[in-house]
């Protein structure tokens, strides 16, 4: 974590209503955040059509002088970016193809995500909408979300509703877009399906949003007699904490929808003192706060930051929901550790946390309704049927972490009498 002469401190997050005014002071260039850091300025590659975009309180948390600090890693472009190998795609998750109506991703079963914006506070390099057409989606407004200077102009998914080459609000702007009544069609198409009980409000980031237009969409929702949650899924409170305002959280409390936040946070650094409060305030409201990982090489590929990691939000009463492999966009292969490290370090934190703290290591495969988990499991088959039922059904939280065998260890088998058997399954999470 940064020390406390960090020459971006006063940078940092210092009361609730500064959200705004960080966002419009946010690093949008990337010598600019070389040279903030104290690095040469060709520590940062062209970020192409994917700008740079830092915030002021995540950017006081980067160590200076180090080029590989891993906050660093995930907002600074890189030359590997333009590499693209076979496997890795634009549209890596084929959304295309689940977005029968615009700004409406029908991805899971008994759940509905909508986009609702394509703004975001900050621009991981490993984002997988990346590439995603926004310009082609309903998008709401951003009511009071601050304008700022003109960049150079770029395309894809940080262009302009209007002006598809225009770069005048950074991260993929939609303020001049229509507003909140675009996600009629989205609205209507939930309305119709009376299976749906959840619904997922995504991005870009929802809480780019200004309070009015969101608890607007949150009202139109809760009008469904058949959806029962909302689902928030963030960045905010991680990069700029004093985005959980008072407002924000009664504006969650308020729905008749049980309300639920999911927090994207990828290495413990990035939870200072403000984005530990920031989770209090949701969570003293009576919000649950799950988090999100992916995991990320150079980043945290490893078992003490990943341990640090999980421990540290169960001590915020946060609970660890997913790990996800890095999902196989363009441009971001430098980022993607191999599935048998990611087990590797599931079973390390098994064998050193509570089950609680351990998250479910899963893929997106596309066209699947789940995430798909990428666990080791074991079959007692000799001495334990209970243990076997209870390992296959619940395949995240195995009866005895010593269940998890390694391939150094494998016992010895015969075709006859195979007594313990190592599988790798997919099986559905929820």
């Amino acid at each position: 974590m940064a020390s406390m002469d960090h020459p971006n401190r006063a940078c940092g997050s210092t009361s609730d209503g500064d959200w705004r005014r960080e966002l419009t002071e946010a690093v949008r260039d990337g010598t600019e955040l070389a040279r903030r850091l104290g690095l040469p300025d060709d520590v940062a590659a062209p970020s192409g059509d994917w700008p740079v975009l830092v915030p002021r309180p995540y950017l006081a948390r980067i160590k200076p002088g180090d080029p590989r600090d891993p906050l660093l890693l995930q907002v600074l472009p890189q030359s590997e970016e333009s590499l693209c190998p076979a496997g890795f795609s634009t549209d890596p998750l084929d959304e295309a193809a689940e977005a029968a109506i615009p700004g409406l991703l029908a991805k899971y079963q008994g759940r509905s995500l909508i986009v609702t914006t394509g703004q975001c506070a900050v621009h991981c390099r490993f984002c997988f909408r990346r590439h995603f057409p926004f310009a082609e989606a309903p998008l709401s407004s951003g009511g009071n979300t601050p304008e700022t200077e003109p960049r150079d102009s770029t395309s894809g998914p940080n262009a302009s509703l209007t002006e598809p080459r225009a770069s005048a609000n950074g991260p993929c702007r939609d303020n001049a877009g229509p507003s909140s009544h675009s996600h009629a069609p989205a609205l209507a198409q939930i309305a119709a399906d009376p299976t749906i009980h959840e619904a997922i409000l995504s991005g870009g980031d929802p809480l780019m949003l200004d309070d009015e237009p969101l608890a607007d969409l949150i009202r139109r929702l809760a009008q469904i007699d058949h959806l029962r949650r909302v689902r928030v899924h963030t960045r905010l409170p991680v990069v700029v904490p004093s985005r959980v305002t008072p407002s924000l959280v009664g504006l969650l409390r308020a729905t008749r929808l049980s309300p639920r936040v999911v927090v994207h946070v990828n290495h413990p650094a990035e939870i200072d003192a403000a984005v530990a409060r920031s989770f209090a305030r949701l969570i003293d409201a009576g919000i649950p706060v799950m988090s999100q990982s992916v995991l990320l090489r150079g980043v945290n590929d490893d078992i003490e930051t990943l341990a640090a990691l999980f421990e540290r939000l169960i001590d915020l009463r946060v609970m660890p929901y997913y790990l996800h492999q890095l999902d196989r966009v363009a441009g971001a292969a430098h980022f993607e550790v191999d599935e048998s490290r990611g087990r590797e370090l599931i079973d390390a934190l098994r064998a050193r946390l509570p089950g609680y703290a351990v998250p479910r290591y899963v893929r997106e495969i596309p066209g699947n309704p789940y995430k798909s988990p990428l666990t080791r499991i074991v079959h007692d088959t000799h001495t334990n049927p209970k243990r076997k039922r209870e390992t296959r059904n619940d395949v995240s939280s195995p009866a005895n972490p010593a269940d998890i065998l390694h391939p150094a260890s494998k016992a010895a088998t015969t075709p006859d009498c195979p007594a313990r058997i190592e599988v790798l399954e997919c099986v559905p999470c929820v």
